[in-house]
């Protein structure tokens, strides 16, 4: 059983680009993704929900792109 975690990590700009060009190519060939995030190998299955959401509150707005999925 993996542990909790809730990570928020900020890369450069030029990785964060090349990350979300990897995840596109994925999601349209509709293949499993796979992303290192802090030290520790995600495998994102072609099966995982794709969802935006977008917040705003206490003077900044965010946007988060989510896939979410049940480990099987």
């Amino acid at each position: 059983m993996k542990t909790d975690r809730d990570i928020d990590k900020t890369y450069p700009r030029s990785e964060f680009i090349a990350k979300l060009r990897r995840l596109a190519d994925a999601l349209e060939a509709d293949e499993p993704f796979e992303i290192q995030i802090a030290g520790e190998r995600i495998h994102v299955p072609a099966r995982a929900v794709v969802s935006i959401e977008h917040e705003r509150g206490e003077g900044a707005e965010e946007i988060e792109f989510q896939l979410r999925w049940q480990p099987l």
